[in-house]
């Protein structure tokens, strides 16, 4: 806003010298903070490509930030933490996007084992233990 109260135009104002154009998260999401299937991801949930995923790069409803994590998950399985640290992203934007791959069935994500589930580890230590006797 100027001094005299009317509000002004600047033209680098959504410009930062080092980044570029500057991008709101939301606006990568079209608005939305979770995905149509209501995904939850955790941090450390591990993110595949699907095999017959082709070339998402050709598919036009896809943002590049979609094809991105494609991508990277070719390479290797990636957690979202990891896609989140890798594309600059919040963690937020990614996991919308990560639910969106996930409803494309572009890529599958597995989850990790709840604590609830693991084995006692008392229990461990008798297999141990028992071993060991062996």
């Amino acid at each position: 806003m100027s001094p005299d109260g009317e509000w002004t135009r600047d033209k680098h104002h959504w410009f930062d010298d080092d980044a570029g154009p500057v991008v709101r998260p939301y606006a990568m999401t079209r608005g939305r903070t979770t995905s149509a299937g209501q995904h939850r991801l955790d941090l450390i949930a591990l993110v595949v490509a699907e095999d017959r995923s082709g070339d998402p790069g050709a598919d036009q409803t896809l943002s590049p930030e979609h094809v991105d994590i494609v991508r990277l998950c070719r390479e290797r399985p990636q957690s979202v933490a990891e896609l989140a640290a890798e594309l600059d992203l919040p963690i937020g934007v990614v996991r919308v996007l990560i639910g969106d791959l996930v409803d494309a069935e572009l890529v599958h994500v597995t989850r990790p084992v709840p604590p609830a589930e693991l084995p006692d580890e008392s229990i461990l230590r008798d297999v141990i233990n028992g071993l060991r006797a062996l």
